[in-house]
């Protein structure tokens, strides 16, 4: 089992490779290969309730996770193809949206932050 996200991207990476896949996986083919996976992962809780969708029950719940890592992988591969470093950016990320959504101000308020009045 991988513990980071570089021992991931080792690990796709010589997948890959081994399989010459590599010229298959460019950024607009991995872009769209993820955006499929998002919506396989929506299909499990089309309709369901709120409540349902925080109550899966074990097996549903196996599909979501293995969606949920097409997910992840395809992601992992498009960083490394584009030379992006996910936690670096994420951490920008979060630091943007600290800025754009004060605690203060949007405390249980799911607004948009453009829907805010300054």
């Amino acid at each position: 089992m991988t513990d980071s996200l570089t021992e991931l991207d080792a690990r796709l990476l010589a997948f890959a490779r081994e399989r010459d896949w590599e010229q298959f996986h460019s950024p607009k083919n991995l872009a769209m290969a993820l955006a499929g996976e998002a919506g396989e992962l929506l299909e499990h809780f089309q309709w369901l309730t709120e409540e349902q969708s925080a109550g899966l029950d074990t097996s549903r719940r196996e599909a979501v996770a293995l969606e949920m890592a097409d997910i992840l992988i395809y992601l992992v591969r498009l960083a490394e193809r584009l030379d992006i470093d996910l936690l670096a950016a994420a951490d920008r990320k979060v630091a943007i949206n600290e800025a754009r959504y004060p605690a203060d101000k949007v405390r249980g308020d799911a607004r948009r932050a453009s829907e805010y009045d300054d």
